[in-house]
């Protein structure tokens, strides 16, 4: 998203100021952190020195509650609510919003029933209203159907991903390599084929305008070849045609003979 690029931006600054923070210096500064409303990534806080040491003596809620922000969602918080420190409304908003955003990682349609259980909001309105300010907020694209009760996404921006899913991440990134290098085979074979193809069409063309020319040449070196034979052809046709008209004269005649051969008077005409 777009969005993206400028929460990357803004959590760098407080990147800068933890390298040198210290005790309660750094706590005040995690709190800020959590706060901020542009801030939504914490991996590259984790990795720092400083707050991977906080794991290791009393503060090391503030080490679990950034962990939470960066791979967890609302309802894990009230899972472990217990040992963690609390959060403000602020906070509780933007853990909110981001789980939100891992819902939206995996479905497009998020019925409000849902949203409901695992925000854990008292009424529609109150979740509507964190949709709006998460949609603002560019942490998440779409929009909200209230006559089908569900949030309809469009996007949403990517989450702090744990180690563990990397390996996730590279088993698919393997898998669509394998299955591009397939597709390319294919498609190179496709094109060998049509190749082919078009050389043997060509071929066979090329040898069928030769024996054209050859044709063309043979008329041309012996017309009377071609012409004789549809000059007797059309003069046999011709007598034919003389024969078989003087055969019909004589068959019309030959009844008027007949009549007068057998002593029988014409009809005389009618006036």
């Amino acid at each position: 998203m777009a969005g993206e690029q400028t929460h990357c931006n803004q959590v760098e600054q407080f990147i800068l100021l933890a390298k040198n923070a210290k005790g309660p210096a750094l706590i005040a500064l995690i709190n800020q952190v959590l706060e901020a409303p542009g801030v939504y990534v914490f991996g590259e806080l984790l990795q720092l020195p400083c707050i991977q040491k906080l794991s290791e003596g009393p503060n090391d809620g503030y080490s679990q509650l950034l962990n939470m922000f960066a791979y967890g969602t609302y309802h894990d918080y009230k899972a472990l609510k217990s040992s963690l420190p609390p959060l403000s409304e602020a906070q509780k908003n933007k853990l909110r919003q981001l789980t939100i955003v891992s819902l939206a990682a995996n479905t497009q349609m998020i019925p409000y029933s849902v949203l409901l259980r695992d925000l854990e909001v008292a009424s529609v309105r109150e979740l509507e209203d964190l949709v709006i300010e998460a949609v603002y907020a560019e942490v998440i694209q779409g929009k909200l159907d209230q006559v089908r009760q569900q949030l309809e996404v469009d996007g949403c921006i990517g989450r702090d991903l744990p180690v563990e899913g990397a390996a996730y991440i590279a088993d698919t990134l393997q898998q669509w390599c394998c299955s591009c290098e397939s597709i390319s085979d294919s498609i190179e074979k496709e094109v060998v084929r049509v190749s082919q193809c078009r050389k043997n069409h060509l071929q066979a063309l090329q040898q069928i305008q030769t024996e054209i020319g050859d044709i063309r040449r043979l008329i041309q070196a012996n017309p009377s070849t071609s012409i004789q034979p549809m000059e007797s052809i059309v003069e046999q046709e011709g007598e034919g045609a003389k024969v078989g008209s003087s055969l019909g004269a004589e068959q019309r005649r030959q009844p008027s003979l007949d009549m007068f051969s057998k002593g029988k008077n014409p009809v005389p005409p009618r006036n």
